[in-house]
C-alpha cells in the first residue's frame, strides 16, 4: 500500500506529560515517518507545541541502536539476541546465587509504557527485591509522598479542563507551565486568565510562564519572586496572613470553617507551627516584599475557586516533602479541594512519569500505591502473580547509585540515564564503573551505556503500542505506526523472553501484546481496575476508574479524602534552608530548570534538528549586578562551579535571575548542570535536592568546543 493510501495513526506525543495527541503518517520507506496535527485529540484539540511537531524526526536517527552489543575487554561488539539472553540470564543467576536478590537494581522509565513499566517491577519481585524505581524519584517523589499521605493519591487532585473552566486563581509555584507544558499552559490556564482568572506565580526565575500571563489590558498577574530555598517561609507568611485576617473579621471568609472541622484534622498543630512566625522576617529572607505576599494571600483566599500548581522548583529540595505539604495546608484551611476548578496539582514533566509510578515501579508500592509492607494488599497481588513479593520497601534510585559496587552488584536499566539524570554526575559514572554487571536497555547508545556490559537495541515510541497516563490522570493509548529496524525488539519482548528464560515458562512473564499486559494489570492495579482499552478508545480514561463502565473521575474527593481517617491532614511545617548555602568559596545559590526547546537530558530533542537550531548549548543566566562584581559580558563564556565539578557555558545577563543566583539547565551532555548539582537527599522522599547548590563564576574561559548530542 503507498503511503497515499495509508491512513495516519492517531498516538500520544512523547514528550511531556500533558499527554498531547497527534497522527504520525508513514512515508514510503521504513523510518520515514511525519507529524500530521490531530484536530479532535481530546487533550491539546490539535494545538501541539515545537517538541511535538519535531517528534518524528529522531525515529530513524543515524544514532539509533539496531543491534545488540556485548563489551570485552573494554570495547562493544555486535552480539546475536542469543549471546546476550544467554549472558544477562546467567549473570542474574549468579549474582542472586552469589549474594542475594537484593544486590540487583532495577530502573524502569517514563518515557516508556504503562505495560513495560509494570511487566519491569513483576520481574524485579519475581527476582526477590523491591529495588526497583523510575525518574518519578528525581523529579515528584516528595509531591507523591506529601499528597498520598495527606490527601490519598499521588497525583493531581483535579483535570487540566475543569480548571480552566471554573478556577478563579491559578496559584503557580515551582512550576514552569509556560516552557515545560507549552499546550497545557497556552490551551488551558492562559485561557482562562483571558477569561477573567488570577494568576499568582512564585519562581525565583521569571520565565516563559511569566510572559505568558503578561497580556495587554489585565492586572491579573503577580510574579512573587522569591530566593531559592525559601518557599515555606513564603507560604507561612500567606497563611499566617490569613489565620489573622480571620480573626479580625471571621464572617469575611478567609478560611473555610466548616470544611475544617467536618473534612480536616490537624489544624491546630498548623497554628501552633506559626504562633511566633515572623513574617517581616520571613518575608525578607524571601527576598519579596510583604505587602506582595499579603496581597497575594489575599486574592487567593477570597477566590470562589482556587487551584495550586505545583512542580520541581517544589519538590527537588531536602524538605520537598514540607514543601508540598504546606501548599496542601493552604488548600484545606481554605476548603479548595474536593470540587472542580481547586486542588493541589502537580503537572508532571515527561510523557509517562505518572503511569510508570501508577503501576507499580517504584520500591515501597505495588500497583496502584498498594504499600509493599500492606499484608492484605500485597496477598491480593500475590494470588494472581503466584509467587511471594518481598515485604520490605527496597531501594530508590538514587540510593541505588549511591551502593552501586558496594551492596548493589548489579543493575537492569530500562530506558534510563543515571549518569546523566541523576545529581553529581561524575560520581554515579564512577559507581556505575564499580558494578559486576550492568544492562541497558534504550534506543541510544547513551552515558549509561557506555558503562554497560550488555546493551539492547529497543524499539521507539512510533513503533510499539501501549498506554500511558499523563498529567492529570487520564490513561490514554498509544499506536505504533511501524518498525524501523528490524532486529530492534519492543521492551515488553524483551522481558517477557528474560523473565521466561530466568523464572520459566509458566512464571507469567510470556504476553501476546501489551493488551494482554493490561488485562493482568487490571487485576492487581484497583484504580486501574475499570478500563479496558475498548474503553479506552481514543479519548482516554482519568484513574480512579474502579469498575466496569465507570467513566473515570475527572476531579477527586468530593466527599472524603482517601486516607486512613478520611480526613485531609494538615501539618504545620518550618523552613528548613538549603543543605548547602553560599560562602566564601562558593557565593552564589546555583538553581536548574528546563527549555520549552528540549527534553530532560536530550536523548531525544539534541537529536532533532529542529529544537538543537533553537538551543544548540548551554548557558548560564547572570543577574546584571552578579555581571559588573564579576567583570563579565554578555554572551562571554564563563567556568561554572560547584563543590562537584565545573561546566564552560555562555553566559546570559538578564534580570530574569536574582541577584546572587545563576540559572541552568540539564539538557546538554557537554555542560549538564548535573555535573553541579548535590545529591543529598530529602529524607522521606528520597529526592535530591537539584533547586539549590553553592557555585561560583570564573571569567576568561574558552569555549567547550563543538556541543556532543545528549543521550539520557
Amino acid at each position: 500500500m503507498s503511503s497515499q493510501d495509508q491512513e495516519p495513526v492517531k498516538t500520544i506525543c512523547p514528550y511531556c506529560g500533558v499527554g498531547c495527541g497527534i497522527s504520525v503518517m508513514a512515508g514510503e520507506e521504513p523510518g520515514d515517518m511525519r507529524f500530521m496535527p490531530w484536530g479532535e485529540a481530546p487533550v491539546n484539540e490539535g494545538s501541539i507545541c515545537i517538541k511535538g511537531g519535531a517528534a518524528t524526526e529522531v525515529v530513524d536517527h543515524e544514532d539509533r541502536l539496531t543491534e545488540p552489543l556485548l563489551k570485552e575487554d573494554g570495547e562493544f561488539r555486535e552480539a546475536t539476541w542469543e549471546e546476550a539472553y544467554e549472558y544477562i540470564v546467567s549473570e542474574l543467576d549468579r549474582i542472586r546465587e552469589d549474594h542475594e536478590p537484593d544486590a540487583m537494581g532495577f530502573y524502569g522509565s517514563s518515557k516508556t509504557m504503562n505495560e513495560e513499566n509494570y511487566l519491569l517491577q513483576k520481574f524485579a519481585r519475581r527476582y526477590g527485591t523491591n529495588n526497583v524505581d523510575n525518574c518519578t524519584r528525581m523529579c515528584h517523589a516528595s509531591t507523591v509522598w506529601a499528597l498520598r499521605t495527606s490527601l490519598g493519591a499521588g497525583a493531581m487532585t483535579n483535570s487540566m479542563a475543569d480548571l480552566e473552566e471554573a478556577a478563579d486563581v491559578f496559584w503557580i509555584q515551582g512550576a514552569n507551565p509556560g516552557e515545560q507544558h507549552p499546550i497545557a499552559n497556552s490551551q488551558y490556564f492562559r485561557q482562562a486568565v483571558l477569561e477573567g482568572a488570577t494568576v499568582i506565580q512564585v519562581d525565583p526565575h521569571a520565565n516563559k510562564t511569566t510572559k505568558s500571563f503578561d497580556i495587554e489590558g489585565t492586572d491579573r498577574h503577580m510574579h512573587l519572586q522569591l530566593n531559592p530555598g525559601t518557599d515555606i517561609p513564603l507560604l507561612n507568611v500567606v497563611l499566617k496572613t490569613i489565620l489573622e485576617k480571620h480573626e479580625e473579621d471571621p464572617e469575611a471568609g478567609w478560611i473555610d470553617e466548616e470544611f475544617i472541622a467536618e473534612r480536616t484534622e490537624g489544624f491546630e498543630h498548623l497554628t501552633e507551627t506559626l504562633a511566633d512566625f515572623d513574617k517581616a522576617e520571613a518575608a525578607e529572607e524571601c527576598g519579596v516584599p510583604l505587602e506582595d505576599i499579603e496581597l497575594a494571600a489575599e486574592k487567593y483566599a477570597m477566590a470562589n475557586n482556587a487551584a495550586i500548581f505545583t512542580g520541581m522548583g517544589m519538590s527537588q529540595h531536602t524538605c520537598g516533602v514540607d514543601n508540598v505539604q504546606n501548599e496542601i495546608n493552604l488548600a484545606l484551611v481554605t476548603g479548595n479541594l474536593g470540587r472542580p476548578g481547586t486542588g493541589v496539582n502537580p503537572l508532571r514533566g515527561q510523557n509517562n512519569v505518572q503511569g510508570t509510578s501508577d503501576v507499580g515501579a517504584m520500591p515501597n508500592v505495588l500497583p496502584g500505591y498498594q504499600l509493599v509492607d500492606d499484608d492484605e494488599a500485597r496477598e491480593s497481588v500475590e494470588e494472581v502473580w503466584g509467587f511471594e513479593v518481598p515485604d520490605e520497601p527496597g531501594l530508590t534510585n538514587v540510593e541505588i547509585s549511591h551502593e552501586s559496587g558496594k551492596s548493589i552488584h548489579g543493575l537492569y536499566v530500562m530506558g534510563e540515564n543515571p549518569v546523566m539524570s541523576e545529581p553529581d554526575g561524575s560520581r554515579v559514572a564512577e559507581r556505575l564503573e564499580a558494578l559486576e554487571f550492568l544492562a541497558v536497555q534504550d534506543i541510544f547508545l547513551t552515558e549509561t551505556a557506555e558503562y554497560a556490559d550488555v546493551v539492547l537495541p529497543a524499539t521507539t515510541w512510533a513503533e510499539r503500542g501501549g498506554t500511558v497516563t499523563n498529567t492529570d490522570r487520564r490513561v490514554q493509548r498509544m499506536r505504533p505506526v511501524e518498525k524501523v529496524h528490524e532486529n530492534t525488539k519492543h521492551d515488553l519482548d524483551i522481558l517477557g523472553e528474560i523473565g521466561s528464560r530466568l523464572f520459566g515458562e509458566d512464571a507469567g512473564f510470556r504476553f501476546d501484546g501489551p493488551e494482554a499486559v493490561f488485562e493482568e494489570l487490571r487485576q492487581v492495579c484497583p484504580i486501574y481496575h475499570g478500563m479496558t482499552y475498548d474503553a479506552l478508545g481514543e479519548e482516554g480514561l482519568h484513574w480512579p476508574c474502579y469498575e466496569p463502565g465507570d467513566e473515570g473521575d475527572p476531579y477527586l474527593y468530593e466527599d472524603s479524602f482517601d486516607t486512613e481517617s478520611g480526613l485531609g491532614q494538615i501539618e504545620g511545617v518550618r523552613h528548613q534552608p538549603p543543605k548547602e548555602v553560599p560562602d566564601e568559596e562558593y557565593p552564589l545559590i546555583l538553581t536548574t530548570a528546563r527549555l520549552e526547546e528540549h527534553y530532560n537530558t536530550g536523548t531525544m530533542s539534541r537529536r532533532s534538528p529542529t529544537l538543537s537550531r533553537q538551543h544548540p548549548e548551554n548557558f548560564v543566566d547572570v543577574h546584571p549586578n552578579d555581571a559588573e562584581r564579576y567583570g563579565i559580558e554578555d554572551g562571554e563564556y564563563v567556568r561554572l562551579k560547584s563543590r562537584r565539578g565545573e561546566i564552560t557555558v555562555e553566559a546570559q545577563v538578564t534580570e530574569d535571575i536574582k541577584e546572587g543566583v545563576v540559572w541552568t539547565t540539564p539538557h546538554f551532555a557537554a555542560a549538564s548542570a548535573n555535573l553541579l548539582t548535590n545529591d543529598v537527599l530529602d529524607d522521606r522522599a528520597k529526592i535530591p535536592e537539584y533547586k539549590a547548590a553553592a557555585a561560583e563564576i570564573e571569567v576568561g574561559v574558552e569555549p567547550a568546543g563543538e556541543p556532543e548530542p545528549a543521550d539520557d
